[in-house]
């Protein structure tokens, strides 16, 4: 696979090192790749840890193929000196650093923003963390679940009334897809700061994984400071719009509907068979419905226990009704909707030996194909330490 500077998409020319290790600080990289940008990646010699989780085929990992696509692999042993001269070198020609190791640990092995600054002044420096560079939490280890805990996310997916049971996770590493997104918006947004103004310095952004998902609290904050009230779980219903919910269907399977808007509402009543609701003062506006979610998701809820999943979507999707089945991973890999917008792509991994079902990236640009914007899976550890040091460095050995 062609292995090209990403021409057409809007970060070719983009330079960015990644010095980063599981998840978040690799996929602010992965999407800044996906939009053009020039990725090297750098590895320890025995490669990211993230390569070890995961299902393998032909000994490599599968869910590296789309981790660490688009992006250069090279080597690195942060202990050496001289691998650490060569990692100045790379950032004195980079537009941007993204690195998510522990704060301070730039610091201390001589590679602080001062020193990298010194030698780039328009270096940006993105750093991602479990708690942000400073404040008393600032050295605590964290993980993605540590995010989802403490930014209050955990506490919103447990079932309401349930304590025997923990409430779950959301299933992916949610903390830490978040504090990439936003890594990769700040540091598009740095190095656009810096566009036309040669006396620019390039910016610190700091991250946390914790504020991150705690910035997906909606009216919570405020709330609570106006009158103390703290939000509790909901279940699969939502507090501030009826109704909204996920209900079980005759074949075991579940539909999740949003029949929240007046007008939705009395289309939904007259799809279920019971045009009086809409005309129940109570079911009138949204307000209302709040106050008597119960007994319209009662109503709703029995009617969808008469039907196959499949066949109430049918009924509902007829009354141009918002709702889903819940897909699992094959609904959504052979929906023809994923298929036809190419959300689902085959892709050659050459290192895996295969073609793979890769995502799309999530933004679409005119002109630019879905297809195009993978221009290479995940390589080889160190697949392109030649190319990175002897020909973009300059090296005459390669090491």
């Amino acid at each position: 696979m062609a292995q090209d500077g990403g021409q057409g998409l809007p970060l070719a020319g983009l330079k960015i090192v990644e010095l980063g290790h599981y998840i978040a600080g690799p996929f602010a990289t992965r999407l800044l790749a996906d939009l053009g940008a020039e990725v090297i990646k750098v590895e320890p010699p025995e490669g990211d840890p993230i390569r070890g989780w995961g299902s393998r085929h032909n000994g490599h990992p599968v869910w590296f193929s789309i981790h660490a696509r688009n992006k250069l692999s090279v080597t690195l042993n942060l202990k050496d000196a001289a691998d650490r001269a060569r990692l100045l070198k790379l950032c004195a020609r980079a537009d941007a650093l993204v690195e998510n190791f522990r704060p301070g640990f730039l610091e201390r092995i001589g590679l602080g923003p001062d020193v990298l600054h010194a030698e780039n002044p328009r270096l940006v420096i993105a750093r991602v963390s479990g708690f942000g560079q400073d404040g008393p939490y600032r050295d605590k280890p964290a993980f993605g679940s540590i995010g989802e805990a403490m930014g209050g996310l955990r506490h919103l997916t447990a079932t309401p009334g349930v304590t025997e049971h923990a409430p779950p996770r959301c299933g992916v590493s949610i903390s830490d897809d978040l504090a990439g997104m936003y890594t990769a918006l700040a540091v598009a947004a740095a190095c656009w700061g810096l566009k036309g103004n040669p006396e620019a310095r390039g910016r610190i952004i700091d991250v946390d994984l914790v504020g991150s998902v705690f910035s997906l609290m909606e009216g919570m904050l405020p709330e609570y400071g106006l009158t103390g009230a703290v939000r509790q779980p909901a279940g699969s219903a939502i507090l501030t719009a009826a109704p909204t919910n996920t209900y079980l269907c005759a074949d075991g399977k579940w539909l999740c509907i949003g029949g929240n808007s007046d007008p939705i509402f009395r289309r939904l009543c007259d799809a279920i068979g019971r045009p009086e609701m809409a005309a129940d003062p109570r079911f009138a506006d949204n307000r209302g419905r709040c106050a008597n979610m119960a007994e319209i998701d009662g109503e709703i809820g029995r009617w969808t226990r008469t039907l196959s999943a499949a066949e109430a979507e049918a009924v509902l999707e007829a009354a141009d009704i918002p709702c889903s089945r819940l897909y699992d991973m094959r609904d959504c890999a052979e929906d023809p909707h994923f298929q036809a917008r190419q959300t689902v792509m085959r892709v050659e991994d050459p290192l895996i030996g295969e073609t793979l079902l890769h995502p799309a990236a999530p933004f679409r640009f005119d002109g630019v194909a879905p297809r195009d914007m993978v221009r290479w899976t995940g390589p080889a550890v160190g697949a392109h330490n030649h190319h990175v040091f002897s020909e973009l460095l300059g090296e005459k050995n390669d090491g």
